[in-house]
């Protein structure tokens, strides 16, 4: 069909929200999208037509599904209230904008002197003449003002994340594999359920990348509007037949007419699937291969915790050099053979020092908070549960009182795994030390071993602050504990700092 269909979320190819015109900064973003509801609230209320009813829709779920996205992220509170502001207009639409679908379906596949085609256009049209009183309603007592303030604050927000970014590329590929599983659940039992579900995630995928990854969605685009359309079409279909058997009064032979044409309308749209999805060169394979993966994916899974945390962590600068400091010693062991040369246990390391201060709040008491908040995340593709509980329990152990054996967040794990995880917490511990009052006085370090000693030269750090000695020296207990050596702590020279910096990892 060719008119603009609520279920498919699109826009005619002239519109203004055209994907391709969407991509351009003028249009495109959440304060754009938050505007267009307006504009397209004052069209949809002149009479409530079928396609400005679609294009207010397809307005709020823009701005919606860019709240979604951000809810994995950012933790203000604001995303939700848009999203439950957005989602009462958006559901009193709904009714309407199906009915008025039904019935463009039943008059594109009936014929004039078809007996039912009369009987149902009746009674959806008199469904549609109750249902936009009640669009009516919702789209005046709509709260344009809170609509607009959140917006406007939340727009300011989304500039903090840049488009294409890896955060955002691990967002789709989190998307990507709900559809997929989606794609096989339908192929096993294909049902109407299940295929109305992997509608519904390649539509959440489509927008991901739509809001997300403009210069994968010029790429994509077509083909993501062809199936969504297809498989809205095909959850029309199952709509219109339950309809159809509805009407006791219809007799057999019209009956099983109607049911020839939907089955057989519902079969190209089918086929039309399969061949795009299954098989050599299917469309899954080809977005799985745009997306992260290998390196690339631990690197953008890392990222978005990164994201999420800077809007957790009110010191991102503190967090940021503690990262560093921390992958300078542990990358100055390894070379050393104090520590294993292990890219699991360095990425441990590396996501825990970045999620360290997640918890941080005026109380102070920000350690417990923090583990807890780490483990209620879901872990990133690739990651096992166990691996994100290793990296809570690093980030968990970056200050206060020495991790005892019997502790019941080591519960369940094996003694080595615990053996493993001391050294990284008292990496971590020691960086976070050098940063202690968060002023940025140490800023790089050099590690080197003479003997039985470990010396520690830090750039900024000076011998006539005893406190502060004290306080390194308390923190770097742990690691000296683990690599079975004593710290020494001594001012970094620049002849040295050049010396070492000449050395690379393995």
């Amino acid at each position: 069909m060719t008119y603009s269909h609520e279920h498919h979320e699109q826009i005619s190819p002239h519109h203004p929200g055209n994907s391709v015109v969407a991509a351009d900064s003028k249009k495109s973003g959440l304060k754009y999208w938050a505007e267009r509801v307006l504009e397209e609230a004052d069209n949809a209320s002149l009479d409530f037509a079928a396609d400005p009813v679609h294009d207010l829709r397809v307005a709020i779920r823009r701005c919606r599904s860019m709240a979604d996205g951000f809810l994995s992220i950012d933790p203000d509170p604001g995303w939700r209230q848009m999203k439950k502001l957005g989602k009462l207009l958006f559901a009193s639409l709904g009714d309407l904008r199906d009915t008025q679908v039904m019935m463009e379906w039943v008059e594109k596949l009936s014929t004039p002197g078809d007996p039912l085609r009369a009987i149902l256009l009746e009674s959806l049209q008199q469904k549609e003449a109750t249902l936009k009183v009640a669009a009516k309603e919702a789209v005046h007592g709509f709260d344009r003002p809170r609509w607009m303030h959140l917006n406007s604050r939340l727009a300011e927000r989304a500039t903090q994340l840049p488009l294409e970014g890896p955060a955002f590329q691990y967002l789709a590929l989190e998307r990507w594999h709900d559809a997929y599983e989606l794609h096989r659940t339908a192929l096993r039992n294909r049902s109407a359920v299940a295929y109305h579900q992997l509608r519904i995630g390649i539509k959440r995928f489509r927008y991901t990348v739509e809001n997300f990854l403009p210069e994968r969605h010029k790429r994509w685009s077509r083909d993501l509007r062809e199936l969504q359309d297809a498989l809205g079409e095909m959850h029309d279909f199952d709509v219109l037949w339950t309809m159809v058997k509805l009407h006791a009064e219809v007799g057999p032979e019209e009956r099983a007419l109607w049911q020839a044409t939907i089955t057989a309308e519902r079969q190209k749209r089918l086929q039309l699937y399969r061949k795009k999805m299954m098989g050599k060169g299917a469309l899954w394979q080809q977005w799985r291969a745009e997306l992260p993966s290998g390196d690339a994916l631990a690197q953008a899974a890392l990222e978005k915790m990164r994201a999420w945390a800077a809007f957790h962590d009110p010191d991102d600068k503190h967090t940021e050099l503690v990262t560093r400091l921390a992958l300078e010693i542990f990358d100055a062991l390894a070379r050393e053979d104090l520590f294993p040369q292990s890219e699991a246990a360095r990425r441990i390391l590396e996501a825990a020092a970045v999620l360290h201060d997640v918890g941080r709040g005026k109380d102070g008491a920000h350690r417990k908070r923090g583990y807890r908040m780490i483990r209620h995340l879901k872990p990133p593709a690739g990651w096992s549960d166990e691996y994100l509980q290793a990296v809570a329990i690093v980030a968990h152990y970056h200050r206060g009182s020495l991790p005892p054996s019997n502790h019941p967040i080591f519960a369940g794990l094996p003694a080595q795994r615990r053996s493993d995880l001391m050294p990284l917490a008292g990496i971590l511990r020691l960086a976070n030390a050098l940063d202690d009052l968060h002023d940025q006085r140490i800023s790089s370090l050099v590690l080197q071993r003479t003997g039985n000693v470990m010396t520690i030269y830090a750039q900024g750090y000076s011998s006539a602050v005893s406190s502060f000695g004290e306080q390194l020296a308390r923190a770097a207990y742990l690691l000296e504990s683990c690599i079975k050596l004593p710290i020494v702590f001594k001012p970094l020279t620049l002849r040295r700092k050049t010396s070492w910096h000449g050395r690379t990892r393995n």
